[in-house]
């Protein structure tokens, strides 16, 4: 069997942002945008964008803002790392490859972000592939307490969201990110792979975008107000129309269909075996499958 090609870098230039990207496959394939979580990268999704590259598609995978080589263009920009900066970035990236509508899929950050795609331009978003399920954060009361089993599970918001935290991320990235990578795919965290994804933390802006996504979504920090209207329109959390597969673990952060009664047209759920956090990486066979069919039902 012949090798898959390695993906071209590309670098896109939005009002905001240089942003980076490998690009798989034929230029004329049907297009699949790929978004990452944290503490990761593009490296996560290298298995199953070769397979996707394969099938005739064209697989953009873009460092998010803070990592890699993604860089800002001013030093005065704000670094927000809040949700709808993720998502806009995405929809900016669209416009500056000229791509009209596109597959979108994600986990994490990147999950939200395509979430957030699908229900403010669902006219771009072909369809919706999903870890976990609808992951739109309600921001209408930051600082309202969530069950405490709940709060237990996402320690990490509020160590990220402090001073120390900040600090964390800025003089331990690696210790940190491995760490949380551990607890949520315990057991499977490929050292190769981290190895290869760890450099992305060296960009400038890690810290300080990943400590202020964590501070906004608990009220701890304020977003940026070229954001406002965006998150506005988020208050209260808007369903998602469009064709969506769902994929779930058993048990652990991503198990079950979180808001399933968000999404208008959710196709499918599917609970894969021998997943955690990063099922891109730990399953790339079944990602790529769950996108094949997304696109065949579209």
């Amino acid at each position: 069997m012949t090798p898959p090609r390695p993906p071209q870098r590309l670098t896109v230039r939005t009002d905001l942002l240089e942003i980076a990207l490998d690009c798989w496959g034929d230029p004329a394939g049907d297009p699949v945008l790929l978004l990452h979580g944290f503490p990761f990268d593009p490296r996560s999704f290298d298995a199953a964008a070769a397979i996707l590259a394969e099938a005739g598609m064209r697989v953009l995978v873009p460092w998010l803002r803070g990592f890699g080589p993604t860089r800002f263009l001013d030093a005065a920009t704000m670094r927000s790392g809040q949700q709808t900066a993720i998502a806009e970035d995405a929809r900016a990236l669209l416009d500056g490859l000229g791509i009209n509508r596109a597959l979108v899929g994600g986990f994490d950050w990147g999950g939200r972000a395509a979430c957030i795609m699908a229900a403010l331009w669902p006219e771009r978003v072909r369809g919706l592939l999903l870890v976990g399920g609808y992951l739109v954060q309600d921001l209408a009361d930051p600082l309202r307490p969530a069950p405490a089993a709940l709060e237990h599970r996402v320690w990490h918001q509020y160590f990220i969201a402090s001073a120390r935290g900040r600090r964390a991320l800025a003089e331990q990235p690696r210790d940190l990110c491995r760490h949380l990578r551990e607890i949520w795919s315990p057991g499977l965290v490929d050292e190769a792979l981290f190895e290869r994804s760890a450099a992305s933390f060296d960009n400038p802006d890690f810290a300080e975008v990943a400590w202020h996504s964590y501070a906004h979504r608990i009220g701890a920090a304020p977003g940026d107000p070229r954001y406002a209207a965006l998150d506005a329109a988020l208050r209260p959390p808007p369903p998602v129309p469009v064709p969506a597969i769902v994929l779930t673990g058993k048990g652990g952060l991503m198990g079950g269909v979180a808001g399933q009664a968000k999404f208008g047209n959710l196709l499918e759920a599917r609970t894969l075996e021998g997943t955690g956090h990063d099922p891109a990486a730990e399953r790339p066979d079944a990602f790529a499958r769950a996108l094949l069919d997304l696109r065949a039902r579209t």
